[in-house]
C-alpha cells in the first residue's frame, strides 16, 4: 500500500515530518539584486521570519508576491527573538518550512538569526542555505585588496575600552580586516583605527548598490577626513589592509559614485 505524502503545511498533532529551515539572503540595496531561487522560495514558503516587516513587504510587493492566503510574515529581532524562535521552532517542528531574511544582505552574518539557526540545529531540523548578496564580500570584490584570507568582525564593541581591545588584536594580522560601521560614528571609528593601528590601506564601501553608491580608497588618513562631516549618511562597509601592506596603488586615493 502507497502511503499518502506528507503535505508541507501540516497541522497534526501526530509527529509530522519536520519542516525545513531556509536561510534566503535578500538585496543589500537595489531590489533586483535577488536570486530566481530565493524568489521561488519565499513563494513556496508559508512563514517568513524577518527583522522588518515593512522592508519584507516591499520587497515582496516588488517581486510580486501575494500577501494574501497562506503566507505569513512575523517578525524577528533583536529584542523579541526569544519569544520569537520557540514560535518558529513549534512552527518547524509541524512540518511547516520558514524562510528566513534579515533586512538587507545575509541572514545570520552578524545578525540576530544566528540562535534561530542553532535553535533549528539543535532539534534536528535540516537548516538550507539560499545564497545571495552580502555587502562584506561585495565591497571585497571591488576594493582592491587581498582577499584570499581576510577577518570579518561584524560591529565593533560601543564601549571604548572593548573597542580598542578588538582593534589591537588585528595590529600583527597580515590579513584584510572587514567591519561594518554605523555612518554616525565612522568618522571616530576612522581616528582610532588611525591612533591605534597606524597609517594603512583601507576602502570604505557606502550605500553599495543603490543610487548613491560611494567606494572609497586610500589611506586611513585620506578616509578620515573624507568622512570627517557631520552628514554621512547610509549603510557602510570598511575594509582595512593588514599590517606592513600597501595594496593599493598610487594616487594614494580612488573614489567612485554611482
Amino acid at each position: 500500500m502507497v502511503r499518502p505524502r506528507q503535505p508541507q503545511r501540516s497541522d497534526q498533532t501526530t509527529s509530522p515530518k519536520l519542516g525545513t529551515l531556509f536561510v534566503v539572503a535578500t538585496p543589500i540595496g537595489n531590489l533586483d539584486d535577488i536570486t530566481l531561487r530565493a524568489i521561488e522560495t519565499l513563494k513556496s514558503v508559508p512563514l517568513i521570519a524577518c527583522e522588518d516587516t515593512r522592508r519584507t513587504r516591499k520587497l515582496l510587493s516588488h517581486l510580486g508576491i501575494s500577501l494574501a492566503g497562506a503566507l505569513t510574515i512575523i517578525s524577528y529581532f533583536e529584542g523579541n527573538e526569544l519569544k520569537r524562535r520557540e514560535k518558529i521552532i513549534a512552527e518547524l517542528k509541524r512540518g511547516n518550512d520558514v524562510a528566513l531574511v534579515s533586512d538587507a544582505g545575509t541572514p545570520a552574518i552578524s545578525d540576530p538569526g544566528f540562535p534561530l539557526l542553532r535553535a533549528a540545529i539543535k532539534n534536528g531540523i535540516r537548516v538550507i542555505p539560499v545564497p545571495g548578496p552580502s555587502a562584506p564580500t561585495a565591497l571585497l570584490s571591488a576594493a582592491g585588496m587581498p582577499t584570499d584570507r581576510f577577518l570579518f568582525e561584524g560591529f565593533l564593541p560601543r564601549k571604548k575600552g572593548k573597542r580598542a581591545a578588538r582593534i589591537l588584536e588585528w595590529k600583527d594580522l597580515t590579513v584584510t580586516v572587514v567591519l561594518f560601521e554605523s555612518p554616525k560614528r565612522i568618522a571616530r571609528t576612522l581616528q582610532e583605527l588611525l591612533e591605534l593601528l597606524g597609517e594603512r590601506d583601507a576602502a570604505i564601501g557606502r550605500e553599495l548598490s543603490k543610487l548613491h553608491e560611494e567606494i572609497v580608497r586610500g589611506r586611513l588618513s585620506d578616509l578620515a577626513e573624507h568622512f570627517s562631516g557631520p552628514d554621512v549618511k547610509g549603510e557602510i562597509v570598511l575594509a582595512i589592509a593588514g599590517a606592513g601592506k600597501r595594496v593599493l596603488p598610487e594616487p594614494k586615493s580612488s573614489n567612485e559614485k554611482g
